[in-house]
């Protein structure tokens, strides 16, 4: 069996392996689609194939609409060309339960791949083309967060960005440079309205790009490059909407067990590939099976009927109380906990951790203990009911190949909202954080985790951070077995407003956090030691 348009023309073998095909014609939907495409995605990626292409696909299933998704790559080219090329744009979608089982999907709704390149004429009309279509609707994202910065932490633009604003719309290279450059074209084509929307799992995301686009727009005018015009074009949310969103579903990097399952129900060529931009990606995705998309409903052009599809269309204020219920109490602070604690305990699977009685005990108290008097209710989703799936059947589903080290990537970046958004709340509410235990057992434990040595006194490799480099100078001297080599040093941390969004002592808990984190480096065992007296 081969993941092709040619391959799927023998539908009993595939129906005997248990994969279920398109329920459509795939080759007449795309056809619609390039003539008059309605929808085009930018990030073309796992979370996008599976996900947002799964969105679509049951759209297109159920006559809920006749075109699928255009794709658009804006960073590694080499996904078009290994991914989606040889496989006539299908995705093997491969969705792991908890029970072992698995539920095989081919998905037909991504119609047309393209590389966002300038310098690739035939690539670069296309999107012209595609962007001066009056019945293009929405233009979405998952970029990831990194993907809308356009300065450093110094205020300056980065250089790849300041080469776009020198170089104008036609040389455009980074995502948000193509972008504006193909609102561009449709200004000058039509001025007809879109909706341009982030899906990327970030605070306030719709805002992020629009501060992005209107930035690179307004540099461009200030060089002669694009009308005034085409600013407040881009300002005018009833002609161009940039929505709040908020998306959850768990995605790993393909799992080496999934790519031999489907091998050995006879699918050819499902081995993963390392791209030159060093992207893992394969001719299939594995996910869990919940998955959450919340979007501010504020479609100037129209849209495809996404709430058919299981998508929550609402108002802005109720995303980010969706976004503020998940990241700061029902899911990402018990990730992150899980992260730090799983690399210092010695674990290689985010799931296994949940049998380990202190972890099991310290994200049930973060969540539903500490968490839940503060939570952010957003009315359309229960907190209760999504951190009680999150504890019982997210986390702890042993067929996710998840890893801690893979999640305590950039925590410094993430702490801030993940715990400092709980403790400002208690310290609004109670005058201090003091009643807090868990939260700061947390922290503790990532300020233990940068020391890079484990429960066991062995050394192990910190995961990507920005910050990580200024960090661990700042615990210079602090040794594993030594108590009484520490001296303060975790003060300028704790104190700082930048990383966890308040002061910690201000708020009561900096001294807490220290003598915990005392406590975990005296010793081999001495941070399992220290989480089963703070969690009796």
């Amino acid at each position: 069996m081969i993941l092709s348009l040619e391959g799927l023309k023998n539908k009993a073998e595939w129906q005997d392996a248990g994969i279920q095909l398109p329920a459509y014609d795939v080759e007449s939907v795309a056809a619609n689609t390039k003539k008059a495409p309605a929808w085009v995605h930018f990030g073309i990626g796992n979370i996008f194939r599976i996900f947002i292409g799964g969105i679509a696909d049951t759209l297109i299933a159920n006559g809920d609409s006749d075109k699928g998704i255009t794709c658009v790559e804006t960073f590694d080219f080499d996904v078009v060309d290994k991914i989606y090329a040889p496989f006539d744009n299908l995705v093997m979608a491969v969705t792991l339960k908890a029970d072992g089982s698995t539920d095989k999907r081919v998905l037909g709704s991504l119609t047309e791949a393209v590389k966002a390149q300038s310098e690739d004429i035939e690539s670069w009309t296309r999107l012209k083309e595609i962007f001066m279509n009056e019945k293009l609707q929405m233009v979405s994202f998952t970029i990831t967060e990194k993907g809308y910065a356009l300065k450093g932490a110094d205020g300056s633009f980065f250089p790849f960005i300041m080469s776009d604003i020198e170089n104008g719309p036609d040389k455009a290279v980074s995502a948000m440079a193509v972008v504006t450059a193909l609102l561009n074209e449709r200004f000058k084509s039509n001025r007809a309205p879109i909706a341009v929307v982030s899906m990327d799992n970030c605070s306030h995301n719709g805002e992020k790009l629009k501060s992005s686009v209107v930035t690179m727009a307004e540099e461009w005018n200030k060089k002669g490059f694009v009308s005034a015009e085409f600013v407040e074009y881009i300002n005018d949310e009833n002609k161009v909407s940039f929505p709040w969103s908020m998306i959850d579903k768990i995605t790993p990097r393909p799992a080496d067990s999934v790519a031999a399952s489907l091998k050995e129900a006879g699918v050819e060529n499902m081995d993963a590939v390392i791209t030159s931009k060093r992207t893992y990606i394969a001719p299939f995705v594995n996910a869990e099976g919940p998955q959450y998309l919340v979007i501010e409903d504020r479609f100037p052009n129209g849209r495809p009927a996404l709430e058919k599809a299981g998508v929550y269309m609402t108002d802005r204020d109720t995303v980010n109380k969706v976004e503020r219920m998940k990241v700061t109490t029902c899911l990402n602070p018990l990730h992150t906990a899980l992260a730090v604690y799983g690399c210092v305990l010695g674990y290689d699977l985010i799931a296994n951790e949940m049998k380990d009685t202190e972890l099991n005990k310290l994200v049930h108290k973060i969540g539903l203990v500490e968490g839940m008097p503060v939570v952010t209710d957003p009315g359309i989703l229960s907190p209760e009911k999504f951190v009680d799936e999150v504890i019982n059947v997210r986390i702890p589903n042993p067929f996710m190949p998840d890893t801690p080290q893979r999640i305590a990537t950039d925590t410094s970046q993430k702490v801030g909202i993940r715990y400092g958004e709980t403790i400002k709340s208690y310290v609004e509410k109670n005058g201090d954080a003091k009643a807090l235990e868990a939260i700061p057992l947390a922290i503790a434990g990532w300020c233990r985790y940068l020391l890079a040595v484990d429960d066991n006194g062995n050394a192990f490799e910190l995961s990507a951070d920005p910050m990580a480099e200024e960090l661990t100078a700042k615990l210079k001297g602090i040794k594993v077995g030594s108590p009484e080599s520490y001296n303060g040093q975790l003060k300028e941390i704790l104190s700082n407003a930048n990383i966890f969004g308040i002061d910690l002592y201000k708020a009561g808990i900096g001294e807490k956090i220290e003598a915990m984190f005392v406590e975990e480096i005296a010793g081999p065992g001495a941070v399992r030691s220290t989480l089963q007296k703070y969690l009796a």
